[in-house]
């Protein structure tokens, strides 16, 4: 499973500056304000070849009158249950408040590893302040300013150091994984319940009746795999149970580690926001992709311009990444529902597939040769070798060039669109590298 690591502690000490900064992003809305954040910021963070998620979390406020603190205080309690490691964010300025006490009085009582980082260190000489902060009884605090970046670097060395080893999975790492995803009420367990003949997983009208994802071996008909049913995800400020934010963290560490994701799109409501969101969250984990239109039945006029019109529609909101296949089926009655599966395997043998390097260069060389790189700066761009980078998690693909730093975004998505034209990568995201021949 992926690591996740939850950034806690009182309002305005610096968390979302520092989620900005391990993630890389401006996602988090930073302010003077103490309480401004108060949805969870989810990203991405990679040191040193290890990569792991983040968690932003809202100020930790206990006893206050805020209608929106009680709820702040249950998304970090489900946080600290879910993350694998706590980062307890305090202020060297302020020193140690009742509230920072309080904090530390429920850490101390995890079986989690917690991490104390003293924040706002903005030169050396105010590590020695960081002293005080012995006295909450979790250890060493880590001086950092996440505004400068200082000491970040050493916080995550330490960070990867306390994470938990990856240790493979019970499940056979061969066989591959497909995660149902899509917003809540979509019909995610109704599929999967035809898929296995069984209701095994339980399905109501009420959206978010599927708290957890829960994993089935599908071995039937010529196929096997893990097929895994999620929680349905909503947009953040529909989220207010923190029984649900837990199943929205496990959805998306549900999405992390599966091979292939099929995202289902209610028909009756088309493509939505929301929809957007949770192909995003794919497209940012590098999954491979299966859209199914679902409740199909329930569509009253079902001719090709009605289905022209859905697969013009989806393909629009999610380019550029447009070449993966859309399937129209029903969960209730069962139309189309073994074309998701296959369709789903022949996603994931395009993932595996491999080019070999001398069929791969008598096919683009001619075709760069008389469409090469336009000039830059009346320098010439030429492309003299190519070959697919063996054992990626998904298809890549290096070109090496005499100028690689004048090769263009468009130039790249060329290439890409030549290469899926002469061979099947249909779902599947493709890195393009240029590089010094």
């Amino acid at each position: 499973m992926s690591n996740l690591v939850a950034i806690v502690g009182r309002p305005n000490v610096g968390k979302s500056t520092l989620f900005n900064r391990l993630t890389q992003t401006r996602h988090a809305i930073v302010s003077d304000e103490a309480g401004t954040t108060r949805d969870r910021q989810y990203g991405k963070c990679e040191w040193t070849g290890r990569e792991f998620s983040v968690v932003d979390t809202g100020g930790w406020v206990v006893n206050s009158d805020d209608i929106f603190e009680e709820e702040i205080r249950k998304q970090v309690v489900v946080a600290t249950e879910e993350a694998d490691v706590i980062l307890f964010l305090v202020d060297v300025q302020n020193g140690i408040t009742d509230l920072d006490a309080e904090v530390a009085g429920i850490l101390r009582r995890t079986d989690k590893p917690v991490i104390l980082v003293a924040n706002k260190v903005d030169n050396n000489d105010q590590q020695y302040l960081a002293a005080e902060f012995y006295g909450l009884g979790l250890g060493d605090p880590w001086c950092i300013s996440s505004t400068s970046g200082f000491g970040t670097g050493d916080l995550l060395d330490h960070i990867i150091a306390t994470l938990p080893k990856q240790a493979e999975e019970a499940r056979e790492a061969d066989i591959p994984r497909f995660a149902v995803v899509g917003r809540p009420n979509v019909g995610k367990s109704s599929l999967v319940n035809a898929f296995i003949g069984e209701d095994r997983n339980i399905v109501t009208d009420i959206a978010g009746t599927t708290r957890d994802s829960i994993y089935t071996r599908f071995n039937k008909f010529g196929l096997d795999f893990f097929l895994v049913d999620t929680a349905g995800i909503r947009r953040k400020n529909k989220v207010s149970e923190d029984l649900e934010f837990y199943s929205v963290m496990r959805s998306i560490r549900a999405i992390e580690n599966s091979d292939v994701c099929i995202l289902m799109i209610d028909a009756t409501r088309g493509i939505e926001g929301q929809d957007m969101n949770i192909f995003q969250l794919i497209q940012k984990n590098q999954k491979s992709l299966v859209v199914v239109v679902n409740k199909w039945d329930l569509v009253p006029d079902k001719d090709q311009k009605v289905m022209d019109t859905f697969i013009n529609a989806i393909r629009n909101r999610m380019a550029p990444f447009t070449d993966f296949p859309i399937i129209f089926a029903s969960a209730m009655t069962k139309q189309r529902i073994f074309r998701i599966l296959e369709t789903a395997k022949a996603v994931y043998d395009n993932r595996v597939r491999r080019v070999g390097t001398t069929r791969l260069n008598e096919e683009m060389l001619p075709l760069i040769e008389a469409f090469p790189p336009p000039s830059m700066k009346g320098k010439y761009i030429k492309i003299k070798y190519c070959m697919q980078v063996p054992e990626t998690r998904v298809p890549t693909f290096v070109f090496y060039a005499n100028l690689p730093q004048y090769v263009r975004e468009p130039y790249r998505r060329f290439l890409e669109n030549k290469i899926r034209e002469r061979w099947d990568f249909s779902g599947c995201p493709m890195n393009i590298f240029i590089r010094q021949k």
